[in-house]
């Protein structure tokens, strides 16, 4: 269990690199009006496939982790904890979200008719997965959720 959270915790940061990759070329691509290329298309599956394998890891950990079982025992009580309420809920429904943006974004995409629709697409929907996905880390200092940045290595 600790070996999952541990690479949960280390495919995030691939998640984040390869996110800003990604914003990165298309905030470069709208303001150079460049064309959407292979490295563009890439910056953006890698961010997907990270994203994907996170979700399955999430899942894993979500039903097998203490801290949510008992959460999902008594989810009135995991309300009022914050801890609880941010893995149960906060954590993975943003997760979802991210996730799901990326998906989206990458649909539309692969249908836009041109590489400037396809930058400010590729624009739009990750910036929104990255704010996001930020949004739901448990960062060092966060009060009573944080998390060691990089876990030991046992």
């Amino acid at each position: 269990m600790n070996a999952l959270l541990d690479i949960h915790s280390y495919v995030r940061w691939l998640i984040v690199i390869f996110g800003a990759l990604a914003v990165i070329r298309a905030i470069a691509g709208v303001a150079g009006k460049k064309p959407y290329g292979a490295g563009d298309a890439k910056a953006g599956l890698f961010f997907m496939i990270f994203l994907d394998i996170q979700l399955l890891i999430g899942l894993v950990l979500m039903f097998t982790s203490s801290l949510t079982k008992s959460a999902f025992g008594n989810m009135g009580a995991a309300m009022g904890d914050k801890v609880l309420r941010f893995f149960t809920v906060e954590h993975t429904l943003l997760a979802i979200v991210a996730i799901a943006m990326v998906h989206i974004g990458r649909s539309k995409i692969k249908k836009a008719d041109s590489d400037a629709k396809k930058q400010k697409t590729a624009l739009i929907f990750f910036s929104i997965a990255l704010v996001l996905l930020l949004a739901l880390i448990p960062w060092p200092g966060r009060e009573l959720i944080g998390r060691a940045l990089l876990p030991s290595l046992r």
